[in-house]
């Protein structure tokens, strides 16, 4: 039987590869490889809501958490590796449940914002995303994150699914592939498109039916109407055939919808999450007993609003969240500061439209903070891929906006982790550090309870009963970032 210490602050003299030779394991660090471990005195916070438990035992069996309780509840196997963690704080894997692999966090991936493809050709732009998602992995896993929701996409975002599951070094991956939109969104490439335009009853029918031959974990309709169109009633029911068609594939239904008249729409149609905060106008009476009633998840994505604005006036500075987790090419965008003057469309500039934008940033949080007074379940997403909101660490700032917006650090924990999970249809996975789960979780060295910001302290990671953060490559010794 061997005994690791990861509680005292005297094994941060180990490093990659002398650890795991003392252990007589293949793999970087001590976790990898080992059939049983029990990972010992740690504060748990299993993510259900209930407050931290001291001087737990978390056991994991292979991929799976064994037992997760208290010293009495959870025996140690015999012949488990023993991992000392006192000192620290024990969460269940991150997960951010609104992502877009189809964009890179910068200009570049979103020319209908601000163009620049005479400088970046958006088919090269894509072409690279398909070719390399994994630059984006390290990032998610470096900020705790272990499971992502990619809620629209080109195709081959599908295909991440099975390419990547088997993979120590990415997040887990759900996909919605390309989204139904009730506008005629140009944002495609010729050969393939990541907007299906909703013209009639026969193109969604099939587009549909195209997600569930695919195998799709949801269908994500992008729901858009001027305020007179005059054909509401024609989108409206657009909306209710698309909702209705995937209903019966069994398919589940996640609706974009930032108005209140589209986001009760939804709820009518049968949409079971809303990827986005209502923020055109304050919810009210009929939205919150409608979202009750149908037990809709909430996931209201704020953090996006301030990066178009933060990456188009500013640059990206890492005064809203780290970037030390960023992959190289998207700490470039970070540093190159803003957008010259003259690319930034005139609208975007005006005054009106930054006054336009802050009122909206606030109905999203008093929004949020209604729904979770009123005891909806409140998710977490980023909608990492917009420009300024980078994949990985963004998922800091929108946690700080949720807690901003009235919720408590272990409510803002558990939106990041159980909710999260019930987004993507996964409750019975992940989100939670329980019995029969995926042994996904992260290691802390400050109490997150006690200041939300101590989420960043990470000591480690761990997904599928393995430590994938930090590892030899990672450039660091101990936490990802302090």
């Amino acid at each position: 039987m061997v005994d690791v210490d990861y509680g005292s602050a005297g094994w941060r003299r180990w490093r990659p590869g002398v650890l795991a030779t003392v252990l007589g394991l293949t793999s970087p660090i001590a976790l990898p490889g080992q059939q049983v471990q029990a990972i010992l005195g740690a504060t748990l916070i299993d993510g259900t809501g209930g407050p931290g438990l001291p001087d737990a035992v978390v056991v994991v069996r292979g991929d799976r958490i064994d037992c997760a309780g208290s010293r009495a509840a959870c025996r140690v196997p015999a012949g488990a590796q023993r991992v000392e963690a006192r000192g620290t704080w024990i969460i269940p894997g991150l997960i951010d449940a609104h992502v877009h692999f189809s964009q890179t966090g910068w200009f570049d991936g979103r020319p209908d914002a601000i163009d620049l493809r005479d400088r970046y050709p958006y088919p090269e732009v894509i072409a690279g995303l398909e070719a390399n998602p994994q630059r984006f992995f390290r990032s998610y896993l470096c900020a705790g994150v272990t499971s992502v929701f990619d809620v629209g996409g080109y195709p081959w975002t599908w295909a991440l699914r099975r390419r990547f599951a088997d993979s120590p070094d990415a997040p887990r991956i759900a996909a919605a592939g390309p989204l139904l939109s009730t506008v005629d969104h140009w944002l495609n490439l010729p050969s393939e498109k990541q907007f299906i335009y909703m013209a009639n009853d026969s193109v969604v029918r099939l587009a549909v039916r195209t997600h569930a031959a695919f195998r799709s974990d949801a269908l994500k309709i992008w729901y858009l109407m001027p305020p007179q169109p005059p054909d509401t009633a024609r989108i409206q029911a657009l909306v209710r055939v698309a909702a209705d068609e995937a209903h019966a594939h069994g398919l589940r239904v996640i609706v974009h919808a930032t108005g209140l008249r589209e986001a009760k729409d939804a709820i009518r149609a049968g949409a079971q999450v809303l990827v986005h905060s209502v923020f055109e106008d304050p919810v009210d009476d009929e939205l919150v007993s409608l979202a009750r009633a149908h037990a809709i998840v909430y996931v209201p994505t704020i953090t996006v609003y301030e990066g178009y604005e933060e990456a188009a006036f500013r640059g990206v500075s890492g005064s809203r969240y780290p970037l030390d987790c960023l992959d190289s090419v998207s700490a470039g965008f970070a540093r190159s500061g803003p957008v010259p003057a003259d690319r930034v469309p005139a609208g975007f500039r005006e005054r009106a439209a930054q006054e336009k934008l802050q009122r909206e940033i606030h109905n999203a949080l008093a929004n949020a903070g209604r729904l979770q007074a009123a005891g909806m379940t409140i998710a977490l997403g980023t909608d990492a891929g917009n420009p300024g909101t980078f994949h990985g660490p963004s998922i800091y700032r929108e946690m700080a906006l949720l807690e901003e917006a009235g919720l408590s650090p272990l409510e803002v924990l558990v939106a990041a982790t159980r909710n999260s999970a019930r987004a993507m249809g996964w409750e019975d996975r992940v989100g939670t550090l329980e019995a029969g789960k995926a042994a996904d979780l992260v290691v802390l060295d400050a109490d997150p309870v006690t200041d939300l910001r101590n989420v960043q302290r990470i000591r480690w990671v761990m997904k599928a009963g393995a430590q994938v953060y930090p590892t030899a490559d990672s450039g660091t010794g101990g936490g990802a970032h302090r």
